[in-house]
């Protein structure tokens, strides 16, 4: 073994000491975590204790018990008293109805990020028998994947034990739809915009289709100035001051050459971002682009439309069921806007589901390749990578084992990889290897391992008793 392979093999050990190191840490964190959990917990607990105790009808009066010791406790660390209110309030919740959550993270088996997004979904639940069962089956998720991810499949359960129909919740959540503005550092300031998720993401996806083309127009432009340029310094080499072809001398091409690039064009010199940014900017301002570089004809960055991608069960489709849609993988659409975009849109990319088990029953335009393709991004909806949420979409499929080592082009060999992790697959010695039901084995450089699971589709299902429980799947 030559030196560099022993170098390279003790760095990758030293990751995977690294590795158990911050392994530990947090572990530690989380425990830590909890007993501060518990300490707010109590002193909510008191103030409970103090309130009942006023005689007061007055509510202000009756606050005052755990205003006060807010701005005890927040003093003591340096937090304003209503974020620390806010700490309590959720400690002692956390305490009294998500026992099972407190208990992984008194262990340190889940962080105080991941309690807390369990905590959030899950506290539309009121009944407690069907909060304990949530709590159980997403505490399994919780251990084993990142805060988001725990958090989208959180919410994806709790909405199942959720007493209110996804409609009635999105009727009222719309209603909060509002823009404001925030002032940042160095004369910028932010325009926020809350609004449908369905119409948010087509405006992004709008805007990042124009800014492209701004870019793909732009690039063109550079290249062709380029080999102009190029093509006038081969004229001006071709002979000392003597003619070069229809009289022109080396003099001439030269004084041609230069004058040229005296009237070198305009670049943009933009990022994605900031494109995105002046296009919005521009249209709300002033109805249209103010720089649109492209051909006028074909109707310009005006002509470039949204599109967006629904996965829907053929029930909610059909009327059947009021269960939510998927925007992007990312996000729910209510009902409503999904049966409508269903009949109206014309780009778009419809994924059917069964309802009960959530596995793909149909898709538009059955054809060899772009059926293996839909399949793919409606079972890992995102990146596999672990801790990556870059939509399916916006991914390379990617051969577990390399097509050019014999790796087949089938579905048990191919995932979704961003254009970063697969580029790092490909350039380290991180390895993937496939198991049975779409999981993945990701194993690093220093040896540790970390499984990969598909997203699922289902939380749930009905017993003859009327109540719920885990899909055998």
């Amino acid at each position: 073994m030559d030196a560099n392979e022993k170098r390279r093999r003790a760095e990758d050990k030293r990751a995977g000491v690294f590795a158990d190191e911050l392994a530990k840490l947090q572990r530690a964190e989380a425990k830590l975590a909890a007993k501060k959990t518990r300490l707010l917990a109590d002193a909510y607990a008191l103030t409970l204790e103090q309130r009942s105790r006023v005689g007061s009808a007055s509510s202000r009066e009756r606050d005052m018990p755990l205003r006060s010791m807010a701005l005890e406790l927040g003093m003591s660390v340096r937090v304003n008293d209503r974020p620390m209110q806010t700490q309590m309030h959720d400690a002692y919740e956390l305490m009294e109805l998500f026992p099972q959550t407190m208990e992984a993270l008194s262990e340190g088996r889940v962080s105080r990020a991941h309690a807390q997004v369990i905590q959030d979904a899950g506290r539309v639940i009121e009944d407690a028998a069907d909060r304990a069962s949530y709590e159980r089956i997403v505490l399994v998720e919780a251990e084993r994947q990142t805060v988001p991810r725990t958090k989208k499949y959180a919410i994806q359960r709790a909405e199942v034990l959720d007493p209110r129909p996804l409609q009635e919740r999105h009727d009222k959540a719309i209603r909060q739809r509002r823009v404001f503005v925030t002032d940042l550092d160095d004369t910028l300031s932010a325009l926020t915009i809350v609004g449908g998720n369905v119409y948010i993401h087509g405006a992004y996806h709008r805007l990042t289709g124009q800014g492209t083309t701004v870019k793909n127009v732009d690039r063109a432009k550079r290249r062709a100035y380029a080999a102009a340029q190029t093509e006038a310094e081969k004229t001006g080499r071709n002979g000392n001051g003597k003619s070069i072809g229809n009289g022109t001398s080396k003099a001439e091409a030269t004084q041609d050459a230069e004058a040229r690039h005296d009237d070198e064009p305009w670049f943009d010199d933009r990022t994605l971002d900031e494109i995105r940014c002046d296009l919005a900017l521009d249209m709300l301002l002033a109805g249209s682009p103010v720089i649109d570089p492209t051909d006028p004809t074909s109707g310009g960055l005006g002509a470039i439309k949204a599109e967006v991608q629904i996965t829907i069960p053929i029930t909610t489709l059909t009327g059947v069921t009021n269960s939510g849609a998927e925007l992007n993988g990312l996000t729910p659409v209510d009902p409503e806007t999904a049966r409508r975009m269903a009949g109206t849109a014309k780009i778009w990319e419809r994924v059917m589901t069964d309802p009960i088990t959530g596995v793909v029953t149909a898709v538009d335009r059955y054809q060899l390749h772009p059926s293996q393709t839909r399949f793919l991004n409606a079972r890992d909806v995102t990146c596999r990578t672990p801790g990556c949420r870059r939509p399916a979409k916006d991914c390379h499929i990617d051969h577990s084992k390399d097509f050019a080592l014999g790796g087949p082009s089938c579905n048990d060999n191919l995932c979704n990889e961003c254009a970063r992790h697969h580029t790092l697959k490909h350039a380290t010695n991180w390895h993937v290897e496939q198991l049975p039901g779409g999981i993945l084995t990701f194993t690093s450089p220093g040896g540790k391992t970390h499984d990969s699971h598909p997203p699922s589709r289902v939380a749930f299902v009905p017993t003859d008793h009327g109540e719920y429980s885990v899909a055998p799947f």
